[in-house]
């Protein structure tokens, strides 16, 4: 309990401290000239306000991962806690906020192009297939889980609110999302959303505080694995929980959120607050995933974390949570909220998707008949995913996720030597994304399944190989 709390401490400690270092690199300005006003197109580019695009740069960016990839990950033990807490303040909202504000700078441009910018044009044509792969791929994760639990929370009649009916009612709604100006649907459910997964958050951490049951310390073993399968800590632990403490696909969705800011100087709370917030949301599920889990019957001498790894998948911990701490009535708000967030990742997913494939195609957005052109190859493509393993989607995603944040703030510690800014906000983080993406695609089973010393020297070999072109980079930058 001791760690949790101070966890949470910390995490509020790094937006006001750390968050403030990160802004007066930066020096935002209430003069700059602003996309939303420059590139008003009352579709993608508008004016909205602070709290309204503070909801959905949130909810865009949550999704399950906070909640599923936390749930997983504490199965690893309390070196979870010190991931949420380290990752999230000095590098997920860190990649957050200067991908946001690069957008800005840059006249409301995609991640895409904000790394092709910086480390050229070969980078640029990867990032374009790479971003729109992740996005795919995220709205086809997004349809299926919370599809999912809605399945599971529904009475069997048949068809009818089958899983397959719920897929179909969420694809619709994904489709109308992506093609509707951002005012008009997305701008108007998102506070609802907000409110259930500000009460999901706040009841769930309630009952930590209220519900008997056993939390690991940091004082627990923290560098040794407690995994039941005996998963490596480092990498596996940054991949399971990406959304939680550094996520690639949120450099999708700050571009969304930087055509409609008023300010330069609301980004440190809009881009670095909503991924502090999100790491609030990840660490409250991970303590209660291993405190309902302690309390659970299992065969003799078994820990939390096995008794956890039992029930399976974490939809069913989620529900089981739901309903045995917060009651009927609250059981239901805390779901609907679970459900909420991947839904509002996905369908900005295609949104993001959209608009990046206009930015390199030049195509223009401003007829729903051009945005629905360009949206039906990603539907197509969407639909075609729905008869894929879960798992497999879930594994492939997570490794495309970190490798993509890996390049943001690669890109982002050039574009701040360019400027003349202090790049080590960026530069440090992306040396150490670069060996967790490295080692883990070379020790993974979906990737090279090499044994676990050598894909570590391979991630750090790529890691100063790296560092090595940057040093020379900023030696002789144009």
């Amino acid at each position: 309990m001791i760690t949790f709390s101070v966890s949470l401490v910390c995490l509020l400690l790094g937006y006001l401290l750390y968050g403030a270092v990160v802004e007066r690199v930066i020096k935002p300005s209430d003069a700059a000239k602003m996309p939303c006003y420059e590139k008003q197109d009352d579709v993608d580019f508008m004016p909205l306000p602070a709290w309204r695009v503070f909801l959905i740069q949130f909810l865009n960016i949550a999704g399950t991962g906070p909640i599923f990839g936390a749930i997983m990950g504490i199965l690893f033990g309390p070196a979870a806690y010190l991931w949420i807490v380290l990752g999230c303040i000095f590098a997920g909202a860190v990649h957050d906020y200067l991908c946001g504000m690069i957008c800005i700078r840059q006249g409301g441009i995609s991640l895409p192009e904000i790394i092709g910018n910086e480390l050229g044009d070969g980078m640029r044509l990867v990032m374009r297939i790479g971003a729109l792969v992740l996005l795919v791929l995220v709205g086809a994760v997004f349809v299926t889980t919370p599809a999912s639990l809605l399945d599971n929370m529904t009475p069997d009649k048949g068809w009818l609110f089958s899983n397959g009916f719920w897929l179909a009612i969420i694809f619709l709604y994904f489709i109308l999302a992506t093609l509707l100006p951002i005012d008009k649907l997305i701008g108007r459910v998102y506070p609802v959303f907000g409110l259930a997964l500000l009460v999901m958050a706040i009841g769930i951490c309630w009952g930590i505080y209220t519900q008997d049951g056993w939390m690991p310390e940091i004082t627990d073993a923290p560098f040794v694995s407690h995994h039941p399968k005996d998963l490596p800590i480092f990498p596996m632990l940054c991949i399971t929980i990406a959304c939680g403490a550094i996520s690639g696909f949120h450099g999708t969705q700050s571009p969304l959120m930087a055509r409609c800011l008023t300010s330069e100087r609301l980004g440190r709370p809009i881009f670095y607050g909503a991924m502090i917030t999100e790491g609030i949301v990840a660490l409250i599920w991970a303590a209660a995933a291993v405190k309902f889990a302690s309390t659970l019957p299992g065969p003799e001498g078994a820990t939390a974390y096995e008794k956890l790894a039992a029930l399976g998948n974490p939809a069913i911990v989620v529900k089981e949570i739901s309903v045995g701490w917060m009651g009927t009535v609250g059981a239901v708000l805390a779901i609907l909220g679970v459900v909420a967030a991947p839904i509002t990742s996905g369908d900005t997913a295609f949104r993001s998707a959209r608009l990046i494939a206009a930015d390199f195609l030049g195509y223009d957005q401003k007829s729903i008949k051009h945005r629905l052109l360009l949206c039906l190859p990603f539907f197509a493509i969407t639909t075609g995913l729905f008869f894929i393993d879960f798992g497999v989607l879930w594994r492939y995603f997570a490794w495309t996720n970190q490798t993509l944040a890996c390049f943001m703030l690669w890109a982002a510690a050039v574009w701040l030597t360019r400027r003349g800014y202090n790049c080590l906000i960026a530069f440090l983080p992306a040396l150490f994304m670069t060996v967790v993406s490295m080692s883990y695609i070379l020790t993974s089973p979906e990737g090279f399944h090499l044994p676990l010393h050598v894909g570590l020297w391979g991630g750090f070999a790529l890691m100063a190989l790296q560092g090595f072109h940057f040093w020379k980079y900023i030696h002789h930058k144009p």
